[in-house]
């Protein structure tokens, strides 16, 4: 192949990869406006995640105020950071979780100090998205409790689960998450996150039920 043919061959190559990476995740067009400097991309991005992201924070801290204030802090290092996101090493919403739990980890060692309650090991994987979805299957026993009861039990008995187990199951079960997605988020092998998920569901299922004879 001559060099010319072999440039055009490369070209067409390129913008055929960064087509079917825009067409997998609708989210790059408006990362990509962001980046050439559209204001109006940027309120999209945000309007788009702002509910994604402000449920990470508020899952984590448990306060309305402290989960705002992080949520801003989020945007603020997406702004930052925007430019390092790569369409074709994953989804942006994969890349939005990392740098959300990242910010919340930061977040978490800098107060640590104030929560002689709780170990950080603790607190790190109280992670989702905002999602009304639940966990199908171990809330099937509890399914008539409505509302805010059913999630304040499920919260409770999600505390009580391994770190572990418990940011699996809010990943794939509340935020509704792709065995790589979580994969890729949490650094571990998709088996062991399909370990973690198949062991968190029945603990959590045993703590429901549990609950519910207590009842």
């Amino acid at each position: 192949m001559g060099a010319t043919a072999g440039a055009i061959w490369n070209a067409t190559s390129a913008a055929w990869s960064k087509t079917i990476a825009g067409t997998l995740d609708p989210d790059s067009s408006i990362v990509e406006r962001c980046l050439s400097g559209d204001a109006a991309a940027w309120e999209d991005l945000v309007r788009a995640h702002t509910r994604r992201v402000y449920g990470i924070c508020y899952r984590f801290t448990g306060r309305d105020s402290e989960a705002q204030d992080l949520t801003q802090d989020v945007f603020l290092r997406v702004f930052r950071a925007l430019g390092s996101f790569r369409s074709t090493e994953g989804s942006f919403t994969t890349w939005l979780a990392r740098l959300t739990r990242n910010l919340l980890i930061d977040h978490y060692r800098r107060t640590r100090n104030e929560r002689v309650t709780d170990s950080i090991e603790e607190q790190l994987p109280r992670v989702e998205t905002g999602s009304t979805a639940v966990v199908s299957a171990p809330l099937r026993p509890d399914s008539a409790l409505a509302g805010r009861e059913a999630g304040e039990l499920l919260q409770g008995a999600l505390s009580r689960l391994s770190p572990e187990l418990r940011e699996t199951i809010i990943l794939r079960d509340l935020q509704e998450m792709e065995y790589r997605e979580i994969a890729e988020v949490l650094a571990i092998p998709e088996g062991t996150v399909k370990s973690r998920l198949n062991r968190g569901r029945a603990e959590l299922a045993r703590l429901l039920k549990k609950h519910r004879a207590a009842m």
